[in-house]
């Protein structure tokens, strides 16, 4: 998706809410880090956040430094302020009129990949984006961000946590086309 689209979808939650709040947290993370979903759905809430950076267990059991912009650091601490559950996941379920007591019943409020694809795909569609968008799409625009502002391939390589440069290499099309 292009940089106008992604920003429509960054901006597309309404943060006067808890979940709008959690659901900006959740689109800033995943475009400031380059996280894979499942990766965001393992952080814990008691993360360091203090050095905008931390290390997460990636595929393969890897593990490697991701770093978090200003923005992103500043929407998941107002998110997680605003939080009123003790569940130990950084990105929780938010409970609805009636989803009180079914979330009693669960041992986690922890979100799945599912519902992080659902929450992005929601914001795709308010934001007018025609494309399918996903939150692999964001972890597209990260990498292709970083390269389109002059980052090194081995750099966004590492980022990305790809243990192959050629899987890195699918991002530079879009940076010859800049090139050109």
């Amino acid at each position: 998706i292009s940089a106008d689209e992604l920003e429509r979808v960054l901006s597309g939650p309404n943060t006067a809410t808890v979940k709008g709040l959690r659901d900006r947290a959740i689109l800033e993370m995943l475009f400031s880090t380059g996280l894979r979903v499942s990766e965001l759905c393992s952080l814990p809430r008691d993360l360091d956040l203090s050095r905008g950076e931390f290390s997460i267990r990636g595929k393969g059991d890897k593990v490697r430094v991701v770093f978090l912009s200003p923005d992103a650091k500043k929407w998941v601490e107002a998110y997680l302020a605003k939080r009123d559950d003790f569940d130990d996941a950084m990105f929780a379920q938010v409970p609805g009129k009636a989803g009180a007591a079914v979330m009693k019943k669960q041992e986690t409020l922890r979100l799945t990949p599912r519902s992080v694809e659902r929450i992005v795909r929601f914001y795709a569609t308010k934001a007018g984006v025609s494309k399918k968008v996903t939150p692999h799409t964001i972890r597209h625009c990260f990498a292709t961000d970083l390269l389109g502002n002059g980052a090194d391939l081995r750099a966004v390589q590492a980022l990305l946590g790809h243990a192959n440069i050629t899987t890195t290499q699918v991002y530079t099309h879009v940076t010859d086309r800049h090139l050109h």
